[in-house]
C-alpha cells in the first residue's frame, strides 16, 4: 500500500487549493493524499478554478462554510484553514496517516478568527507540549530558526545559555551527526564584545553541547553576514539563525522556490510550503508547485527511512 498523507489545506482565499489540484496527479503516484477540506468547499474552490475534481482525490470533511472570496483576509476563511489543520493532526495522531503536509495559512486571518497563534508551528508546540523545531530550506542548505515569529526587540532577551544549550541539543536529536554554523547576533559576532555581548551566551552553549556530545559538531558564534558566502557553504549545510529574517533572507534568495519548512521534535511528521498565501495570484492559475512537490518528497522520506532530509556535507 502507498503511505498515507494528510493535507491541511490551508487559507482557502490564497492559492494553496490551486497547488493541491495542479499537483495531485503526480502527489498521487507517490502516495495517497488525504484532503482536508469539505466536499462543498471544495466544489466551490474548484468552480471558481475552472477545473474538475480529480477522481482519487479524497477528502476529510471538515467543518465550516463561507463564501471564498480570492485575496481577501478573512476569519471564517483562517477558521477554516485552523480546522482543516485539526483534523490532520488528528489523523496523524489516530496513525490514519503517516505524516502531514501542510498549505499556507493567514495569521491575520487566524487573528481574526479569534486564534492565538502565530503559525502552525507555534500551534503544534502549544498542542504537543513540545518544543517543536523550525527548519527550513532544500538539499543545499538547511536552516533551523531558534526564535521564529517574535518581534525583532525581543531576540535579544532569548540569547541565553541554556536555552540555546537545549535547542542545539534538540536539533541534534533530530537530524543526528552533521555539521552546524550557528550565528551570532550582532554585527561582526559582537567583535569580541565591542557590537555586543550576546555571542559570549551562544559561545557558550556551543562549547557544553559539544562537549555533552564528545564531538565537534556544532560551531560560531559565525559572523552573519558571511554565513551563507561560498566559503561556509561548502563546509556546512545546517545553519541554527537566532531570528526569522537573518536566516530565511538569504534561504529565499537562493532557493526560494524549492525550498520547504519541517517541524522537528515532534511525535509527528509535518512538512510544508515555505511560502506564504499569494492573494495577488490567488485563483489565476499562476501558483507553483515546486515547494510543494518538495515536501511531499522529503515527508515519504523521513515517513519511510525514520530520518529527516540529510545535507551530503
Amino acid at each position: 500500500m502507498k503511505p498515507r498523507i494528510a493535507v491541511s489545506v490551508g487559507d482557502l482565499n490564497g492559492i494553496g487549493i490551486e497547488i493541491a489540484l495542479k499537483a495531485h496527479a503526480e502527489i498521487s503516484q507517490l502516495c495517497e493524499p488525504i484532503y482536508c477540506i469539505s466536499d462543498e468547499m471544495l466544489n466551490m474552490a474548484c468552480g471558481m478554478l475552472h477545473v474538475s475534481i480529480p477522481k482519487n482525490f479524497h477528502t476529510f470533511e471538515t467543518e465550516g462554510k463561507f463564501q471564498i472570496q480570492p485575496g481577501t483576509v478573512d476569519g471564517a476563511c483562517g477558521k477554516y484553514a485552523y480546522n482543516s489543520f485539526m483534523n490532520a493532526i488528528k489523523l496523524c495522531e489516530e496513525k490514519k496517516v503517516d505524516a502531514l503536509v501542510t498549505l499556507p495559512i493567514h495569521k491575520e486571518a487566524w487573528m481574526r478568527a479569534g486564534l492565538n497563534f502565530k503559525g502552525h508551528t507555534d500551534l503544534l508546540r502549544n498542542y504537543f507540549k513540545k518544543d517543536a523545531i523550525m527548519m527550513l530550506g532544500c538539499e543545499e542548505m538547511f536552516v533551523a530558526l531558534y526564535t521564529e515569529h517574535i518581534p525583532l526587540r525581543d531576540v535579544p532577551l532569548y540569547i541565553k545559555k541554556e536555552k540555546i544549550k537545549t535547542f542545539l541539543l534538540d536539533l541534534h536529536k533530530c537530524i543526528g551527526d552533521y555539521k552546524v554554523a550557528v550565528l551570532g547576533l550582532n554585527p561582526h559576532a559582537g567583535d569580541h564584545g565591542v557590537l555586543g555581548d550576546e555571542e559570549r551566551e551562544i559561545e557558550a552553549a556551543i562549547k557544553a553541547v559539544n562537549a555533552l556530545l564528545g564531538k565537534e559538531l556544532f560551531f560560531g558564534a559565525i559572523v552573519p553576514d558571511i554565513a551563507f558566502t561560498p566559503r561556509f557553504r561548502v563546509q556546512y549545510n545546517y545553519f541554527v539563525a537566532m531570528y526569522h529574517d537573518q536566516g530565511l533572507s538569504p534561504l529565499k534568495a537562493l532557493h526560494f522556490d524549492e525550498s520547504i519548512n519541517i517541524s522537528l521534535n515532534l511525535p509527528i511528521i509535518r512538512t510544508s510550503v515555505d511560502h506564504g498565501t499569494a492573494f495577488d495570484i490567488a485563483y489565476k492559475g499562476m501558483a507553483n508547485t515546486l515547494s510543494y512537490m518538495n515536501a511531499f518528497k522529503s515527508a515519504l522520506r523521513i515517513a519511510n527511512n525514520n530520518n529527516y532530509p540529510l545535507s551530503s556535507i
